[in-house]
């Protein structure tokens, strides 16, 4: 299932076609992938670079052409391949910081235009460029065979945890390839928090409010006389120290969030850039 099946089954689950999501999942993988509804799609620019979490199982042996267990072999594929857990914890160690990674062909990234899944899927392969990637904590949960291990990643947004397999598999000159992956964390979302496809038609939904989704930007509380100003895109003064340029919630005397507006430090002033009520 792709992230456009899920997206269209919610969008006749709640009856709006107005629902977007902040980041693709592998068709073959599981866990959270966070949607917007209504106007909270429009806030998509502000949770898509968000961290993410994954629980990744990695078989050492050979590389799949597409990175996981739905591909075919590449090479030859060895089953004496035998490494402890020692060896493993110090190979994820090495993969810890800043690096770059170099995205995989079958993946949704564009091109021209194009996602190259697509060139892919024809054999067609593409240049690319290595993109900068942090892995911020990474460990070994569990072995599952003497060729076979249960790792945790955090990492920021773009990473790619089947890339990040075969690089594991580049260290012991076996080649690797991922059997299961699962989306624990984006953000401050999680699977605590997550509803299942086959619940959403049996339990009414409880959305979360969009102030979670801009929470973690400055807030500039709105006088009554500029409520609806600010509604029809109008500037409001302010002496607040923020920064130029810097995304500012403008929220009304309960805390409801009107807009999100940019504080211009020349006029001293918050433009409304997108108005959610």
């Amino acid at each position: 299932m792709t992230s456009h099946d899920v997206i269209a089954r919610v969008r006749r689950v709640l009856k709006t076609k107005r629902v977007g999501h902040t980041g693709t999942l592998d068709p073959f993988a599981t866990g959270v992938l966070v949607l917007l509804v209504g106007t909270a799609t429009r806030l998509a620019q502000f949770l898509d670079k968000d961290a993410k979490e994954y629980v990744a199982t990695v078989k050492l042996g050979f590389e799949t052409d597409t990175g996981d267990v739905t591909g075919e072999p590449k090479g030859e594929v060895r089953t004496d391949v035998i490494v402890v857990s020692e060896e493993i914890v110090a190979a994820l160690q090495s993969f810890l910081g800043e690096s770059m990674q170099l995205p995989p062909m079958y993946s949704a990234k564009k091109i021209d235009g194009r996602k190259l899944y697509e060139f892919a899927r024809k054999g067609v392969e593409i240049q690319r460029q290595p993109v900068p990637i942090n892995i911020y904590e990474i460990a070994l949960l569990e072995m599952k065979g003497q060729d076979l291990f249960v790792m945790r990643v955090s990492c920021s947004a773009g990473t790619y945890i089947r890339v990040l397999a075969e690089d594991i598999g580049k260290i012991f000159g076996t080649g690797a390839h991922l059997t299961e992956l699962r989306r624990t964390a984006a953000g401050q979302f999680d699977l605590r928090r997550s509803y299942t496809l086959d619940s959403l038609d049996h339990q009414s939904v409880s959305l979360i409010p969009v102030e979670s989704v801009v929470s973690h930007l400055p807030e500039f509380r709105l006088n009554k006389d500029r409520i609806e100003k600010t509604k029809n895109g109008l500037s409001t003064r302010s002496q607040s120290k923020f920064k130029n340029g810097e995304f500012v919630r403008m929220t009304e005397t309960s805390g409801n969030v009107i807009a999100v507006g940019v504080f211009d430090e020349d006029q001293m002033s918050i433009k409304p850039k997108i108005v959610l009520v």
